[in-house]
């Protein structure tokens, strides 16, 4: 009989349920539940709707139990992207909403936290990169807007752990989603009693950090019996989306670097110990923990967001081109015209993209594209060269060089961006697996099961079942041209401490 693994894997536009099995020494999958995912705007705030997420994660081990036909589903695990969090309270229920972290909650949270803890020390302890959304910001507006819910919490949990627990009934929290939230020091591995202290938050509610691929316990009995999947364990992955997806990146040697490419681009490199020197700091690069004693050393990009938001204003204009033709168009666009920095602040909120990106464009006396190809193009370009601008910042950073990025997730689909990445960085770019997120979740529950040995015997099972596209970079001056143009666009941007 066939061993299966269920990895569900919840993303910010969508959730999915992807049944893998061993067959003659490869990985099989197959995706046997999606369900839409994004924000719910109620009175004026952004929350997540995690019953009916739950629910949706309940009918996709169902739907496993039915896809194996018999044979035995071994396991579950699931991965979710960083930050956002619920609390539990102490009959075991919810409280509270679940918060996106696009709400407006946490503006200018962060400087008032730099007033308490200066942004340079905060980088010291935890390496991680400063964003106003990071579960810190969350958890310190929580505590102005509404101290008597903080104060009612027995649990905090991030959404792949809460998922976790409403099929378990146990409560942890898995080292590499840990890391993500600026509250977990980096060399001591540990929550920082320094920041809850100083910030007055209750380390009281923070749960037992363990590593990727522990087995946590069984399915409650109601799951069992709602779902029929009797007998499976839930295994941790990599909680946290991307750490699942580096690592199925199927790398090999030292000189490579990632993107994790979809809603979010998350570029960096593999290391084995975190980098805390105040020339990180100063780059804001995050140190986020890895699967089996690694970290990555990485920053967030805006990523495909850009153009999904576009594609929704859009949509709402009666031009509804997929996301193929939108890059077919785009492709027919001409090239290195005009640019956006793609993490400029008015471009992080839901709504009006198109008109967005043009005020940008006006403003810094850029050429307004003439069609939504060319905007599009603008969008996927301007992706490209901040690929290249992070990776030289890494690379400084770190001492490694770089001759291969490797590309995975959903927006590895896009020939058009990854050939623009290959031209603008001069690295060879390997794209693939594109179901990377879903891939690592269950190659880590493969080995926290004892079925593949470790991450290197992973990564090479990667390799043999899965095929990758490679593009090699077609240097010109015009794109050096148009990087030197780039670099002035977006000089001067930096965290102050």
């Amino acid at each position: 009989m066939s061993t299966h693994l269920l990895a569900i894997d919840l993303g910010a536009e969508s959730g999915r349920g992807v049944l893998g099995a061993f067959e003659r020494e490869r990985l099989v999958c197959r995706e046997i539940h999606r369900f839409p995912n994004g924000g719910v705007r109620i009175l004026e705030r952004e929350y997540w709707d995690i019953f009916r997420i739950a629910a949706e994660v309940k009918v996709a081990v169902g739907k496993a139990v039915e896809a194996a036909s018999g044979e035995r589903l071994a396991s579950i695990g699931v991965d979710s992207w960083a930050v956002d969090f619920g609390l539990v309270g102490r009959s075991g229920e919810l409280i509270g909403g679940v918060h996106h972290y696009r709400d407006s909650r946490t503006e200018g949270v962060m400087e008032r936290v730099f007033s308490v803890v200066p942004a340079a020390e905060i980088y010291r302890l935890t390496g991680v990169q400063f964003l106003p959304f990071n579960t810190i910001y969350q958890l310190v507006a929580l505590k102005e807007a509404e101290p008597r819910l903080l104060a009612a919490a027995d649990t905090l949990l991030m959404v792949g752990e809460l998922i976790t627990y409403f099929l378990t009934g146990e409560r942890v929290a898995e080292f590499t989603n840990a890391t993500t939230t600026q509250l977990f020091e980096a060399d001591a591995k540990r929550w920082s009693e320094r920041l809850f202290t100083a910030l007055d938050l209750p380390r009281e509610i923070m749960p037992a950090v363990v590593p990727a691929g522990t087995r946590v316990g069984p399915l409650l009995r109601a799951v069992a019996e709602e779902t029929g999947a009797h007998g499976a364990a839930v295994v941790l992955p990599a909680v946290h989306d991307t750490g699942s997806a580096v690592a199925a990146v199927p790398g090999e040697g030292e000189n490579w670097a990632y993107i994790s490419s979809g809603t979010w681009s998350l570029v960096g490199l593999e290391l084995p110990e975190a980098i805390l020197t105040e020339e990180s700091r100063s780059l804001n690069i995050s140190n986020e923990g890895g699967v089996f004693g690694t970290y990555r050393f990485l920053k967030n990009v805006m990523g495909l967001w850009l153009i999904q938001e576009c594609r929704r204003a859009w949509q709402r204009e009666g031009y509804d081109e997929d996301y193929a033709a939108l890059a077919r168009l785009a492709q027919e666009a001409e090239p290195l015209v005009a640019h956006i920095d793609p993490d400029d602040p008015r471009f992080f909120r839901p709504g009006e993209m198109p008109a967005r990106i043009l005020a940008y464009l006006k403003e810094r006396g850029q050429p307004l594209p003439a069609s939504r190809g060319a905007l599009v193009r603008c969008i996927l370009e301007s992706l490209a060269l901040k690929y290249r601008y992070v990776l030289e910042q890494l690379q400084k950073a770190s001492g490694r060089s770089v001759d291969v990025i490797h590309i995975v997730g959903g927006g590895a689909r896009n020939e058009l961006l990854n050939q623009m990445t290959a031209d603008a960085t001069g690295c060879t770019v390997i794209a693939g697996p594109y179901e990377a997120t879903a891939v690592g979740n269950l190659i880590v529950q493969g080995i926290g099961l004892g079925l593949i040995e470790d991450l290197k015997a992973a990564r090479a099972l990667v390799r043999r079942s899965f095929p990758v596209a490679t593009y090699a970079p077609q240097r010109s001056a015009a794109w050096d041209e148009a990087y030197a143009r780039f670099c002035e666009l977006i000089q001067g941007r930096a965290v102050e401490s």
